[in-house]
């Protein structure tokens, strides 16, 4: 008796803690800047007609690569775990969807990790990378204003994972690298390029 109503109070005390706190409903710092700054500039810029044809940002996806887990399969699990300290997520495992026996690689096998951000998560992720993580890249001159898609997305690669603040350095077992990508609604590059400056993303300067 006593442990069936230990196990409904566990229940409860887990219902709770899935719930999102009546705080968190207020939108991200950068989310109300994209509304009240960004789309304003963006309908002068581009001189659109309607405020729905604005281009808005509508998902962060973040991938890690981990060739070596089929032998060490431990790297797949502290690379999971880095990523969950990074973007706030738990990450979904990735793998092969055929086999290349010159890479060793069994269809099947889990192969890397990846989250997708959206609405208030995928602002403060944005705005934790453009203020924090950015500025340490080791000689940084400015992201690629090169690496959009033809669609208006854009993705970027970061060489190593201690950029950003919640990893501590001491406890890496290795350096390793991830993909950003930036999915935008815009219908062209230019449109993305001027949505994602705004936002705060320090590209290159064009030639």
């Amino acid at each position: 008796m006593t442990k069936t109503i230990l196990e409904k109070q566990e229940k409860e005390m887990s219902k709770k803690t899935d719930q999102t706190p009546a705080e968190s409903s207020s939108p991200a710092r950068l989310d109300t800047y994209y509304r009240e700054t960004v789309v304003p500039k963006l309908m002068d810029r581009f001189k659109y007609q309607n405020i729905m044809m604005v281009p808005r940002l509508e998902k962060i996806s973040v991938n890690i690569g981990v060739g070596e887990a089929a032998g060490e399969p431990k790297l797949l699990e502290t690379a999971m775990q880095e990523l969950a300290q990074i973007t706030g997520q738990k990450p979904q495992i990735r793998k092969a969807k055929k086999a290349i026996s010159n890479f060793k690689l069994r269809e099947g096998q889990a192969i890397g990790c990846r989250v997708t951000l959206r609405r208030k998560i995928m602002y403060e992720f944005l705005d934790r990378f453009v203020s924090l993580a950015v500025p340490r890249i080791r000689d940084f001159r400015g992201l690629s204003n090169t690496s959009f898609d033809g669609r208006g997305n854009y993705t970027t690669g970061i060489r190593e994972q201690i950029i950003f603040p919640e990893i501590d350095i001491d406890k890496v077992p290795r350096i390793s690298g991830m993909d950003i990508s930036f999915v935008t609604s815009a219908r062209t590059d230019e449109e993305a390029f001027e949505l994602l400056t705004e936002l705060g993303m320090p590209f290159k300067k064009k030639n």
